[in-house]
């Protein structure tokens, strides 16, 4: 009988992890949703493209914070009112500038950031074929400095250590 508790326990504990209480269809009350279901359906596909300012990684509509709750309703009212959905997200846009959207436009500064990794890589890939050349040249340099001729001191300094090598092996062991 222990075993089979031993191996419920782990069980019991990853449980929660592995089933969590099911999500709401929508955060949020649900009196701040809009009485006509595609008006309310308009509202939820521009929120799931705007992000979250207190969050940062979450839509409007997958968030808790009251930022997010007062964005939802802005979007709601504007579409109570007869905005269309660029109109609703233009408005977000010029008030709370790109970092609003979670799908920000391509400019120049979007782009370079987009780039930085290729050009980080590249680099890199730069600096280490140039090392790699270094490395291939630096012993050519070696060789050529070894055949320089000897100086007269490093003659006689060569003979003597030949003339004793030649000693030792002359002699019996």
């Amino acid at each position: 009988m222990r075993p089979r508790r031993a191996a419920i326990l782990p069980a019991l504990l990853l449980a929660p992890l592995l089933f969590p209480a099911a999500a709401p269809a929508a955060v949020g009350d649900p009196r701040e949703r809009l009485a006509d279901p595609a008006q309310e359906a308009r509202a939820r596909a521009i929120g799931r493209e705007l992000r979250c300012l207190v969050c940062q990684n979450q839509s409007i509509e997958d968030s808790n914070a009251d930022l997010a709750r007062d964005l939802r309703l802005i979007v709601r009212e504007r579409i109570a009112q007869g905005a269309t959905d660029a109109e609703v997200v233009r408005y977000l846009h010029e008030r709370y500038g790109d970092f609003v959207l979670l799908r920000p436009p391509v400019t120049a500064a979007t782009a370079l950031l987009w780039a930085a990794p290729a050009l980080a890589l590249a680099g890199g890939a730069t600096a280490i074929l140039l090392a790699l050349r270094r490395r291939r040249v630096a012993p050519d340099a070696v060789v050529e400095e070894a055949a320089a001729p000897l100086t007269e001191a490093e003659r006689a300094r060569l003979a003597a250590i030949e003339a004793a090598a030649a000693e030792r092996d002359r002699r019996p062991s």
